[in-house]
Parts: C-alpha cells; sequence; structure tokens
C-alpha cells in the first residue's frame, strides 16, 4: 500500500471521528478505543475513492497525539509495522498542513448564538411613516397595528437569533437597526469553516438549519425521518437550556460560480416544524462568497464586512403569519379583552398578518442610509405561504440581478436574491413591494441615499432629448367588444361556461363594460390630435422609448375627474418628478395632477441595459397618486430602455421586424375609482358590492384589458424577427404562466415556449417562428386559463421571408407507445413517515384533513388516468418505469433533428389527447375516443433544442388538452426532454439514455385538484359511497381534495431518488397547476446549478404553472435527505419526499453524536 494511500485512508479515518487511533475527540470529549475489526476496517478498504480526503480534517489544540506504544493493544498487535508507520505519517502529515493550513482553510468563523424570546413591535413609531398618519387614524395600518377587544396590535411576543460576544452569551454583539428582527449576519468564503455555539434561552426546542453550507448528519438542524439513530438527531432539537454545535463547511460546491455575484444569499432558520419556528421569528441571513471577498471579522456594523462593496444590506419580505406563531396563545392575552377572541375567526387572522420588511411595516424599518455612487450589495430573501409573492421595488435607482438590469425583484419562500447598486440619485426614497394586497398592507420602507463625498459618479454621455404628451382619459371599455369566445366561437354569456361569471348581467352583475381611465398619446402639447394606437395594445398606453443618455421629457394632461400622475420604473428622476408620494421631506407635485392640470416629467436614463441584456428592456409606467387603485382603474403602458444606438428612426429596435407588448393582469374592478359609477351604469336593483359572487365577476382576467380571444392585431410573418415585451401586473394572484403555443423563443439565450410574470414585473422575449398557423398565447394558471386569458397569434408565410426550420428528412424517426389509462392511485400508500415527522397520531397530524378517510373525507385513494409506455403496438406489455416517476407518464427523449413518433392509444373511457410542450406537432389537438389509436408525428427543430448557454437537455411536458385543466387534474402529464445531437444513447429504445449524466430524474410539484378531476362523482361514490348528486361538497370537503403531491405523493412516499456518491445528476423539475401552485423546490445537503445566459448556482427553485428548468448536480453527500417545497402550507400539507445519495465506503462516525 503506498505511503499516500495509507495518508488518505489514515486521514480519512481521522475525519470519521478517529475510529483507529486514540486522538483525542474534540466533539466526544474522550478517547475511543478500537475493536480489531473496526482496525482491520479502517486499514484495508479497499477501492476506497475519497475526492476531498483533506475537508474533514481539522487541526485543533483539542487534538493531542500519543506515541505508538500508546496505541491499542489490538492495534498494535494487529498492525505492529503499520501503527509505527501511520505515527510518522500523521506527524509529517500535521507538519505539512500547519504549513498549508491557510490554503485548506482560510479560518474558523465562530458565532455565539443564543434563541431568546423578547416582545416584537412592527411598528414602533405607532405610526405610519409612509404617512406621518397615527396608526388608528389609518385605514390600513388600523386593522394590523391597533390593539383591541379582539386586536393584539402591533407587539407580539417573538423568538429570535441574537449574537453574543463570547461562550459567557452575556454581552449582546452589535448589530445595525435595520436587521429588524432577523438573526445575526453569517459570513463566510471558500474553504472557511462555521462554528455555531447555539445556547437556547426560549421555553421550547428549537434548531439551527443552513442553506447554502455543507453539513454532516450530526450538524444539518432538521427534524425529519432520514433514518439516522437518534443519537445522531441531538442538532435537530435543542431543549430550552440546551446548547449544542454545529460546524458548516464553505466547500467550492457552495460558493458563487464564477457567473455568479462575489456572494451569494442564503438563510439559516429553525427546521424542528419549520413553519412554526419561522413565523415565530427564527431566521437570519447567511452569504457565502468568494475566496479573498471578506474582510478579517471585526465587530464594527458601520462598515461592509466586504472588500468589494461600500455596504451590504439584508431584507426579508414576509407576511409573517403570527397564527402560525408557537405564542399565538400568549398574544392573545394582549388583547383588551381576551376570552373574546376566536382564533378561527378570519378577520382575526387577517389583523395577525403582518406584511413587513425585516420585522418592520408601514415605513418603520430604520437606518438604511447608502453613499452616492458607492457599490451596495442588496440580499434579498422571502419566506412564508402561499401569499408571499413579492416584487421589491427599488425607487429611483436600478440595480443588476444576475447581471441584469431591473429596478423590481421577484422573491418567493425560500428565494435568494443578491442585487448590485450604485446609488446614483440622492434622497429619501422608497422601497416597496409592488404586489397591490402588501402595498396597502405596508410592505414598504424607505433607504436613503447621502453625498458622503464629493466624487462623482459616471454618466453616460447626453442624448437626445425625447417629447411624448399624455393624457389620463376615461372611456367606456368592453373587455370583450365581440360579445363571444373567439377562441371556441361561443357565447360569453352561455349558461354554464366559465364565461358566464365575468359577462352575464344577471343578478346585478355588471358585465363586460367598464368605465376605466386609459393614458393617451397626443401629437403636441396642444392636446388636440390623438395619435393612433396599435389595436394589439388594447387599453395600454402609448410605448415610451428612450436609449441610455436620453432624457424623457413627458407632458401630462390630465382630462380625468380626480387626480392622477405617471410614475416610471427604470428611469432617474429629481424629486420633483416622481409621480408618488410618501414623506421623503421634499414636495412632490408631480404625485398627483389634479383634474383639467398639466405637469411636465423629466426623466433620465442613467443606465440602460446591461451587457447581459438584449437591446431593449422593459418596464411600466403607471400612474401612483393611490398605485392600486389607479391601475385597476386602467392606467399603466410600456417604457423601453435600449442600448445607445438600438433604436431605428422610426423608434423600434433595428433589426425587429415585429414587436408586441403584452399585459397580464386580473383587472380587480372591485378596486376601481369607478366602481360605484359602473354599478350607476351597468348595475341593476339586484347589485350588491359585498356579495362575493358580485366581485368575483368583477376581476377580470385580461391580456391588454380584453378576455377570450378578442385581442386583435397579433399576426406575423414566419421568419420575422419578432420581440414579445411581457409584462405583470396587479396582486396575490397575479401569478402568470405565459404560453406561446406552435412556437419558441428565447429569454436570456434560454429557449423556452413559457414564461413566468409577477406584479410589475417584465420580460423581453425573442422569436423567429417557424410554424405556421394559429396558435394561443395564453395564461397556463389554471383559474386565469378558464376565466379568459387566452388569445390568439398568427403566423403566416410572407413572399421573400425565409424561416430557419426548412424541413428536412429527421436524423432518426423514434418510437414511443403511449397510451392513457385508467387506475386507482393512492397518494399516501402509508403514513408512517409522515406520523414520525409531526410526532402525532393519525387524528392529530395535519395530513389527516388530505390522507385521512372520513364521513366527508375520500381519504388518499382515486381514481384517475395516467399516461403509461408499452412496448410495441399490441399495447399488451408496459415497459419497466422508474419508480419515482409515480404518476408521472414516460420519460419521452428527443434530439434535435429527429422525429418522435408517438403511437397513441386512449384505453380510458372519455376522449384524451396527448399534447407536447416546445416541439413541432401534428394533430396536436386531435381528441381520441376510447379505445381509439392514433399516430402522431413531433418533429424537433434546432428552434425546439437547448442553446449554447443552455444545458445539453432541456425540460418540457407533454399533457392532454381535450379539456386542459379537467385532464390535468385527472393525472395526465409527462416529462418531455429534448437534447443536443449525441447526448442520448444510440442502441434501441431501451437504451436511449443520456451519456452525460449518470442519472436523470424527473419531479412534478402540483397541487392536484381532485374537485376539478374528471371523476370526482366516482371517487364520491365508490370511496364515500354516497350519491354524489345529493352529497354536500362544502369548503371542508373541498379543500381535502387539494393533495400537495411530488409526482403524485404526499408526505414522503415518492420512492425512488437513489444515486451514488459523486454521480452526475440531472433533475428536471415542472410546475403546474393554479393560483396556489408557487413551488420553492429546496433540495437539503446539495446544491445545483441552473443555467440562463450565465452558470448560477442555488439549493432552491421557484416553479409555477408552465416552468419546465433542468438543474444539474453532482451528489457529492452521501445519506438521506430532505427534498421538499418551501411554502409554509405546502411542507404542512406533504410537499416533502428525500432523496439519498449511497456512499462509495462505509463510513463510521461513532462520535458523530457529541
Amino acid at each position: 500500500m503506498s505511503l499516500q494511500r495509507n495518508l488518505v485512508i489514515f486521514l480519512t479515518c481521522q475525519s470519521e471521528c478517529l475510529l483507529c487511533l486514540p486522538i483525542w475527540c474534540h466533539r466526544r470529549r474522550s478517547y475511543h478505543r478500537c475493536s480489531p475489526a473496526e482496525w482491520t476496517n479502517c486499514f484495508h478498504l479497499q477501492g476506497f475513492v475519497s475526492a476531498a480526503p483533506w475537508t474533514h480534517f481539522s487541526l485543533s489544540a483539542e487534538v493531542s497525539l500519543v506515541p505508538p506504544s500508546f496505541l491499542p493493544v489490538s492495534a498494535q498487535r494487529s498492525h505492529p509495522n503499520m501503527a509505527r508507520r501511520l505515527w510518522l505519517l500523521l506527524s509529517n502529515a500535521l507538519l505539512f498542513l500547519s504549513f498549508g493550513a491557510e490554503g485548506a482553510y482560510s479560518r474558523e468563523r465562530v458565532y455565539y448564538i443564543g434563541i431568546i424570546e423578547d416582545d416584537w413591535s412592527y411598528a414602533p413609531s405607532e405610526k405610519n411613516l409612509l404617512t406621518g398618519q397615527n396608526i388608528a387614524d389609518d385605514e390600513h395600518a388600523s386593522i394590523f397595528l391597533e390593539r383591541g377587544k379582539d386586536r393584539i396590535g402591533s407587539t407580539y411576543k417573538k423568538a429570535m437569533y441574537r449574537e453574543y460576544t463570547d461562550a459567557t452569551y452575556s454581552h449582546l454583539a452589535a448589530r445595525p437597526d435595520w436587521l429588524g428582527f432577523l438573526g445575526p449576519v453569517l459570513r463566510a468564503e471558500l474553504d472557511d469553516v462555521v462554528i455555531i455555539h447555539l445556547k437556547n434561552f426560549a421555553n421550547r426546542s428549537y434548531s439551527i438549519h443552513p442553506h447554502g453550507l455543507f453539513y454532516e448528519k450530526n450538524t444539518e438542524g432538521a427534524l425529519y425521518p432520514d433514518k439516522t439513530p437518534n443519537n445522531w438527531k441531538e442538532d435537530d432539537s435543542v431543549p430550552p437550556g440546551g446548547s449544542y454545535t454545529y460546524r458548516w463547511e464553505v466547500r467550492p460546491r457552495f460558493v458563487p460560480t464564477n457567473d455568479d455575484a462575489n456572494c451569494l444569499t442564503w438563510i439559516y432558520h429553525s427546521h424542528i416544524d419549520t413553519p412554526k419556528d419561522i413565523a415565530s421569528g427564527l431566521i437570519g441571513p447567511l452569504i457565502t462568497c468568494k475566496k479573498g471577498i471578506l474582510k478579517n471579522p471585526g465587530r464594527q456594523v458601520s462598515e461592509s464586512a466586504r472588500k468589494d462593496v461600500d455596504q451590504d444590506i439584508y431584507l426579508l419580505f414576509s407576511v409573517v403569519d403570527e397564527n402560525l406563531s408557537w405564542y399565538l396563545e400568549d398574544n392573545i392575552k394582549r388583547c383588551l379583552e381576551p376570552d373574546r377572541v376566536s382564533s378561527d375567526d378570519s378577520e382575526f387572522e387577517e389583523s395577525n398578518l403582518m406584511h413587513a420588511i425585516n420585522g418592520y411595516t408601514f415605513g418603520n424599518l430604520p437606518g438604511i442610509k447608502l453613499c452616492q455612487h458607492r457599490p451596495v450589495a442588496w440580499h434579498l430573501f422571502g419566506m412564508g405561504n402561499e401569499v408571499d409573492i413579492h416584487s421589491a421595488f427599488f425607487h429611483g435607482n436600478t440595480l443588476l440581478d444576475r447581471g441584469h438590469r431591473t429596478d423590481t425583484i421577484s422573491l418567493f419562500p425560500a428565494t435568494f436574491a443578491t442585487a448590485a447598486m450604485v446609488p446614483k440619485m440622492r434622497g429619501k426614497w422608497l422601497l416597496s413591494c409592488q404586489v397591490n394586497d402588501h402595498l396597502q398592507a405596508g410592505m414598504q420602507a424607505f433607504y436613503e441615499v447621502m453625498s458622503c463625498d464629493s466624487s462623482s459618479g459616471s454618466t453616460p454621455t447626453p442624448g437626445v432629448v425625447r417629447n411624448f404628451y399624455l393624457a389620463a382619459e376615461e372611456v367606456q371599455w368592453n373587455y370583450a367588444p365581440s360579445e363571444k369566445n373567439l377562441i371556441k366561437n361561443t357565447s360569453l354569456t352561455e349558461e354554464g361556461r366559465a364565461s358566464e361569471v365575468f359577462f352575464s348581467r344577471n343578478n346585478g352583475a355588471i358585465g363586460g363594460t367598464y368605465v376605466k381611465v386609459i393614458y393617451k398619446e397626443y401629437t403636441d402639447n396642444t392636446f388636440t390630435h390623438v395619435k393612433a394606437s396599435p389595436s394589439d395594445h388594447g387599453l395600454l398606453g402609448p410605448v415610451l422609448r428612450a436609449e441610455e443618455g436620453d432624457i424623457l421629457r413627458v407632458t401630462f394632461q390630465n382630462k380625468a375627474n380626480r387626480s392622477y400622475s405617471i410614475h416610471p420604473h427604470g428611469l432617474h428622476y429629481e424629486k420633483h418628478f416622481q409621480g408618488t408620494s410618501y414623506e421623503d421631506g421634499s414636495d412632490n407635485p408631480g404625485s398627483h395632477v389634479d383634474p383639467g392640470k398639466e405637469f411636465v416629467y423629466t426623466w433620465r436614463v442613467l443606465e440602460g441595459p446591461s451587457s447581459s441584456d438584449s437591446l431593449c428592456i422593459p418596464y411600466l409606467y403607471y400612474s401612483a397618486t393611490d398605485p392600486v387603485k389607479d391601475t385597476n382603474s386602467g392606467l399603466v403602458g410600456p417604457l423601453l430602455v435600449c442600448k445607445r444606438g438600438a433604436l431605428g428612426e422610426n423608434g423600434i429596435q433595428k433589426g425587429i421586424d415585429k414587436e408586441f407588448f403584452l399585459l397580464f393582469s386580473v383587472m380587480d374592478e372591485n378596486l376601481s375609482w369607478y366602481l360605484n359609477e359602473n354599478i350607476k351604469l351597468f348595475g341593476t336593483a339586484e347589485t350588491d358590492e359585498e356579495d362575493d359572487n358580485f366581485v368575483e365577476s368583477n376581476k377580470m382576467h385580461a391580456i391588454n384589458g380584453l378576455m377570450y380571444g378578442n385581442l386583435p392585431g397579433l399576426e406575423m410573418c414566419a421568419g420575422d424577427n419578432v420581440m414579445w415585451y411581457t409584462f405583470g401586473l396587479g396582486t396575490e394572484a397575479d401569478i402568470h404562466g405565459v404560453y406561446f403555443e406552435g412556437n419558441t423563443f428565447k429569454k436570456q439565450s434560454s429557449t423556452r415556449d413559457t414564461v413566468s410574470l409577477f406584479p410589475h414585473t417584465t420580460a423581453a422575449l425573442f422569436m423567429q417562428p417557424n410554424n405556421h398557423g394559429i396558435f394561443e398565447v395564453d395564461c397556463r394558471t389554471t383559474d386565469h386559463f378558464s376565466a379568459g386569458m387566452r388569445h390568439l397569434y398568427k403566423v403566416k408565410p410572407c413572399k421573400g421571408k425565409r424561416t430557419h426550420a426548412t424541413r428536412s428528412d429527421p436524423t432518426r424517426i423514434v418510437k414511443y407507445y403511449i397510451s392513457a389509462e385508467e387506475i386507482e392511485w393512492d397518494y399516501s400508500p402509508t403514513r408512517h413517515w409522515e406520523l414520525e415527522k409531526h410526532n402525532t397520531n393519525p387524528e392529530e397530524s395535519p395530513g389527516n384533513i388530505f390522507v385521512g378517510k372520513g364521513e366527508n373525507r375520500i381519504g388518499s385513494r382515486y381514481k384517475k388516468v395516467v399516461y403509461r409506455e408499452y412496448t410495441d403496438e399490441t399495447f399488451k406489455t408496459q415497459k419497466a418505469r422508474e419508480e419515482h416517476l409515480s404518476i408521472l407518464g414516460p420519460i419521452i427523449h428527443g434530439e434535435v433533428g429527429e422525429q418522435i413518433l408517438i403511437i397513441f392509444k386512449n384505453k380510458a373511457s372519455r376522449p384524451y389527447s396527448i399534447t407536447p410542450h416546445g416541439v413541432k406537432p401534428s394533430g396536436a389537438h386531435v381528441a381520441v375516443q376510447p379505445g381509439h389509436i392514433i399516430e402522431l408525428t413531433w418533429d424537433i427543430p434546432v428552434s425546439s433544442g437547448p442553446t449554447n448557454s443552455d444545458p445539453n437537455c432541456i425540460t418540457y411536458a407533454y399533457f392532454s388538452s381535450v379539456d386542459y385543466i379537467k385532464d390535468l387534474f385527472s393525472g395526465l402529464l409527462g416529462p418531455l426532454v429534448i437534447c443536443r445531437p449525441g447526448t442520448l444513447g444510440r442502441g434501441a429504445l431501451v437504451d436511449r439514455r443520456r451519456r452525460d449524466t449518470d442519472r436523470e430524474f424527473a419531479l412534478l410539484f402540483l397541487v392536484y385538484d381532485e374537485n376539478q378531476s374528471w371523476y370526482l362523482d366516482d371517487n364520491i361514490k365508490t370511496y364515500l359511497g354516497v350519491d354524489p348528486g345529493t352529497f354536500s361538497k362544502d369548503e371542508d370537503f373541498e379543500e381535502s381534495n387539494l393533495m400537495h403531491g411530488i409526482n403524485g405523493r404526499v408526505y414522503g412516499n415518492l420512492h425512488g431518488l437513489v444515486m451514488k456518491e459523486n454521480e452526475r445528476v440531472d433533475w428536471y423539475l415542472l410546475g403546474m397547476g393554479n393560483e396556489i401552485d408557487m413551488h420553492t423546490v429546496h433540495f437539503h445537503a446539495e446544491t445545483f446549478i441552473y443555467r440562463t445566459d450565465h452558470v448560477h448556482r442555488a439549493d432552491v427553485f421557484d416553479l409555477f404553472p408552465g416552468t419546465f428548468q433542468t438543474v444539474e448536480m453532482v451528489a457529492a453527500n452521501p445519506g438521506t435527505w430532505l427534498l421538499h417545497c418551501h411554502v409554509f402550507d405546502h411542507i404542512h400539507a406533504g410537499m416533502e419526499t428525500t432523496y439519498t445519495i449511497n456512499g462509495l465506503y462505509l463510513r463510521h462516525s461513532v462520535c458523530a453524536a457529541y
């Protein structure tokens, strides 16, 4: 055995808590004497492989060696020469490592953290500092912050992480005020070790679990069934008065990629009952950095701890649900009459939803002060529940998010973002979540930019002054002027159709026509001649265009009957010219232009698209006098900011043949300024504006203010260069999966056919359509799809236009024999994992409502329909399936240039189809009758495949489109994987696995709504034994049928996610469903990379309806690890499972629990 091999084996043995030498174990604080068998196992590991043998080795004063004569007798007898040689090897190794320790680890970063319980005020000023009003006088703030007979008010008991200066836990470490209730910032860089000495001063057990760091099982800090012995779980639950020391490492796969920012944003939190622990307050920020970025540790809080930025700021956006807190009963005692409180009352629950930034609401976040022209790193993260969709908008300045210019960053539960800013504009600026409900509920704060020295930043070369003349005018707007569903050619008011809800005027509903206010463009400042607006713009205001360095001068005339404004995203302006008002110490005449008045705005383009951006990037402008009511009334328009020289003489981007602007928004006419006028004009004596059905009828699911195919003008030639500029606007329901049927597009250099949009976010999509025909552009969110957020676009052949997809013979024809067949499906075949995790009995488990059978609950078993693959056209023998696919259809693989031949047999009892995303199908929407077989082709042109910056294989899905919603929830969906040529095996179909990875897994995160399944009545009859016609389908019954599944399994019941250490694994992540289907997919213990135009590292990926993504992982940390959606309700509802990495050798860890 070579010296090197002996050393590696020896050090590895030492790393596993010193099985083979009587070295003082700094964890166990005792000697361990090995048995002869243990010595033999240690020294005779054959075929041992260690990717990083040095990474476990820790030099410490607590490690002392004994001479060979003191080795265990068993060792001396069984290996006399080996014992002496090992002593010499270790001595030399220690000498070598002492000289090279800096290369192994930069340093140990030690933190003393206590968990304390204390009162926390969300508004210590007792004011809405945005307006200067007292809480009691503020319409919105009083809902959440005013104490009353059955209201807690602004102060709650919470548990919080706090840092101490040393092991005495007697002095709190200094911290910036703006951290709020967050725990201390933990910082580390490549090769560092983070040591956390945690002491629990609270009255219940908690833990600390990190994202983005390497840990072993005994320092994971997360309680779940992971097949580890009890003595390895002491880290998972630190009792009151107890302590535990956690050791985490910053290994290479946990630091930023070359394309990432210098430091990545992560978090840590308690993980016993994650939703309740975090809602109680136990969460804090964590960053991992590239080598050499961090300064030497210090306790100063007035300067950055980093060398590359002037300041780094950490902000949590979260609707903190105090109803989930462990301290709810204690907090109820703060009510003036606590005995009268009903904790289940909906209004009481609403009052406890604190829409906070770092635990502060309504402008109460203190002390964020920045220096003009100095770089700032913003570390932003979200946490919470289904309502936690956040659009963090930085007024007055722009940022770079993963290299892309923006001023708004989307955040969701366990979404982490690192954004770079060099503040250009001095002043006190608003930082807000632009989701309408969150704006009203106080999720707003201030940051101040000051002139700290005389230096001035770089400014672009002055461009041109671009003049625009806009007016706000009131109109009667019809959301469907044809009065038809032009996609299905049916009446919008036909009884029983989804459109009837929005367009019928029965029962006092308003119908499809409303008084609104819109921006119109005029030719000059006389405001006499209106410029024609393209028909496809709908109610959008005119497009404002500018290049970097330009000045926009917008003359605004208010022809409406109340005050409005214009406020832009993405531009720079003095306070005088901002279109919104808040307590910033300045006069803001542009924030409220009165009826009949004019105001001239002057805005500058100081920062245009980045080097990673397209030539033009889209923003919104809107009226922000009251941003919620103004935008729902109609005042919104598109703004393009372009690189210098990008615009042609006609104002359109050079090299672009067509451009389209699409705004996706659930326009809530209940929040319009004109609701009462609309009731007066179009309502009846039956109209009741508080009625739930009336409220629902006024939520118009529109694209550019039009519904059900009524948006005209979306036409182009095959081969055109087309830019689609897409925008989101609205509230928590405005999660949009925008799907372009028939053609793909490029977004940030990646191939897609679906893009996600949220309030005040935008996307620039480049398409070269090569597929002729009429296709849908729609929102895949199922409620939005059924409610009319669907239109048609037309691609026609044009003389002189050449497409890039000239038809040629396929390089290969690949056959798949697929059926649709009905089965009984069990979402939870066993409840063992669920009950162990929650440490409870079936009746008390949070999963009982979903998987427990009862008088009015179906339980875990349902009749469903699924795709299954067969060996040949006889459809007699099913092909072997990978266990992890579970409810999903087979993975269909294809390479660019190939043709997939689908032989589809419908073995079910009703018509279904098989329709792919991303490729070019024949007969995509053909409804195949029961018992029939159809042959379909799916061509894979270059436009369907990976780009140079994409992974080798990209993810799509296939589904049934006879009734997209009911077919989906009935079970019909499968993964489609399209690869570069040469990626797949060249043998028979059974061998068409990827050659570039060791494993591939497909995961669908979907809340299966069994209430919308074709088989609901069958399931009621079969499993409840009652007549579906007379059975009462109340809210509790409907809730029990929402199955929060990963591949159709809940509570750890998805199996087969098994891999070996050091294997390359690609995960195909798929998101589908409804407004609640926001899924933040978290892998414990590992990180992955995902590719756009750059390569980025993460351990959470965000999925939404129509989101498909390939992420790449090297499975390097042996163990059984949690894989779950991080949304609170989804955790409790069972959207969790485990994946297992089997090690390459036997690991001995006798000290692991000490």
